[in-house]
């Protein structure tokens, strides 16, 4: 029985999303193209409901078994559109992806130089579910914006904001450090509507160069590499999203896991992600920077990756007063 019509079974478009074939609204531009069929007639229209008794096929071809509910961690480069396809030719987050994944699509997107943590299923009931203003998971951001701001103004922005007559929820935000003629800034936000940092932090003077999701809701970016990707074990999965969120996007975590021919190497294969279960990244105060894996989990490509500067992890002007007093403790040092 669906809860959105009270007639058996579920929308067509809502049953090609949990097949993980598209989103929600990408079933229904399918509909409305003609691509699908029921039971061998197309369809014209999203309103109408399947059960497992009804033939639903795409394109002709028959909706795939569905697969148990999946979540990946993917740290999203810059420069990469949250896409399957781009018409201008931009490369995107998918096809970079290793090979032998199920077919993902993202939990909302980022903008094109907006990196960090992009969440990916293979479930668009999850995705859908993730995405609703109504689920209240914090997103949070490492901001780095030229000019200058007090924490007052900051402040205000718990009660929210009004912005050329859009209206953006409760903000946390806090300065953590100056660099140079930058500010970088810890952003918390619920909403996530489109440019919502950027726009917000604009109106009060400050220019965003660079934008970072460090974590969404329990699960952190910490420091997964650019273009890496993590899957997070089921039982993880099911515990942090809870049985009302889980019944909400309809989860199913008793499904096959369908392995599929990997062509991966090594260096791409998924692995284990652990949220903290708090929603908070991982050395906060600072940006993310490439790390080595433990237990000789470390691909030699991503050993081979440099590391940062210490200008770069610790900010020029911190690095020039540390090596202003190593010169000074050498010069005290006796001569033998």
């Amino acid at each position: 029985m669906s809860s959105e019509t009270g007639q058996p079974g579920e929308r067509i478009a809502k049953v090609i999303a949990r097949a993980g074939l598209a989103s929600r609204r990408e079933a229904e531009a399918w509909i409305a193209a003609g691509r699908v069929s029921v039971n061998g007639s197309a369809i014209s229209s999203p309103a109408r409901n399947v059960t497992a008794a009804d033939a639903v096929a795409v394109d002709g071809k028959p909706l795939p078994v569905r697969e148990r509910t999946r979540l990946f961690l993917h740290h999203k480069p810059r420069g990469r559109v949250t896409s399957h396809a781009d018409p201008g030719g931009r490369p995107t987050v998918f096809a970079a992806l290793p090979k032998g994944l199920p077919r993902l699509i993202s939990v909302g997107r980022l903008d094109l130089d907006t990196e960090g943590l992009l969440l990916l299923t293979n479930d668009g009931g999850l995705a859908r579910a993730l995405e609703l203003p109504a689920t209240g998971w914090l997103r949070r951001y490492r901001v780095r914006a030229r000019g200058r701001v007090e924490q007052a103004a900051l402040d205000r922005l718990r009660r929210g904001v009004t912005i050329d007559g859009m209206r953006y929820g409760p903000i946390e935000a806090t300065v953590d450090r100056v660099q140079g003629g930058n500010l970088w800034l810890t952003v918390a936000i619920r909403e996530g509507k489109n440019r919502e940092v950027k726009n917000v932090l604009g109106h009060l003077g400050l220019a965003v160069n660079r934008l970072i999701r460090v974590s969404f809701g329990p699960f952190r970016l910490g420091e997964l590499p650019p273009g890496a990707i993590e899957e997070v074990r089921t039982r993880a999965l099911r515990d942090q999203l809870g049985e009302r969120l889980a019944a909400l996007a309809g989860a199913d975590f008793a499904g096959p896991r369908i392995e599929r021919a990997a062509a991966a190497t090594a260096s791409e294969a998924p692995r284990q992600a652990r949220p903290n279960g708090r929603g908070e990244p991982a050395r906060e105060g600072r940006p993310p920077r490439h790390r080595g894996r433990q237990g000789g989990a470390e691909p030699q490509q991503a050993a081979a990756k440099r590391k940062p500067r210490d200008s770069e992890r610790i900010g020029e002007p911190e690095r020039a007063r540390r090596e202003k007093r190593r010169r000074r403790r050498s010069a005290r040092r006796p001569r033998r």
